[in-house]
């Protein structure tokens, strides 16, 4: 899937694709591809706009023009929280990719273990705690309820809000274990957003709101690692 994922970028016509990669139909392969990649073909294209052209981080901003804006109702993380210091960095969303750095116990395979959520997926959340820099980074999973969760586990409820989904520029992290690469596409995309895209985008952040990342199958180790960043807006008054 992920290799015909970049044929869409060649102006090949899609049933061209499904039929070369062995699906018998059209609807075949856009559920095949829906499954892998969480989106249809056709929106998997307009999410990925520029890719062709993205071939290194300073590309961001071209690529990055048309995140989508959903409204997504209140849901429940829990997880694990890493303490560490925001002091001298620019803004709090500089430091939203360590976990992708983090060389300490497993505590993802622990979390899903503990918790076993019913879908597989990564919420990463910065929340600062004082003014000196001190900060946790959350690692959670959306869970029904805090029934599961243990005495070290942090929880975190998010609130309904509207957002804007950036989804991070294709990387290929097959060969590349501690995802560096990936980290720095991450940092800056969140640097793009709140230096460049809000300028023009009729909207702006809602402080009121949580911000978080959003990580799931598409970013373990593959062709075109991604992830998605949930930054919550509100229309400019």
């Amino acid at each position: 899937m992920s290799l015909a994922a970049t044929e869409l970028f060649e102006g090949r016509r899609i049933i061209d694709i499904a039929l070369e990669y062995g699906f018998e139909t059209h609807s075949g392969f856009a559920r095949a591809f829906r499954k892998a990649f969480g989106y249809s073909p056709k929106q998997y294209m307009i999410r990925m706009a520029g890719y062709a052209d993205t071939k290194a981080t300073c590309k961001i901003g071209r690529y990055m023009m048309n995140p989508v804006i959903v409204k997504k109702p209140s849901f429940k993380v829990a997880g694990y929280g890493i303490n560490i210091n925001i002091t001298g960095v620019t803004y709090t969303k500089d430091i939203a990719s360590f976990w992708c750095n983090y060389n300490g116990e497993n505590l993802e395979s622990k979390m899903y273990n503990i918790l076993n959520p019913s879908k597989h997926g990564e919420v990463g959340l910065c929340v600062p705690l004082s003014e000196d820099g001190k900060a946790i980074y959350l690692l959670g999973v959306i869970v029904d309820d805090f029934s599961k969760v243990e005495e070290d586990m942090l929880t975190v409820e998010i609130p309904e809000a509207e957002y804007a989904v950036f989804t991070t520029i294709p990387v290929d992290t097959t060969h590349d274990k501690e995802q560096k690469d990936f980290a720095k596409i991450i940092a800056g995309t969140w640097k793009y957003i709140f230096e460049d895209w809000f300028k023009d985008s009729g909207y702006v952040y809602d402080e009121n709101k949580l911000d978080f990342e959003f990580y799931d199958e598409r970013c373990h180790y593959r062709q075109d690692t991604v992830m998605d960043i949930y930054v919550p807006v509100r229309n400019m008054e």
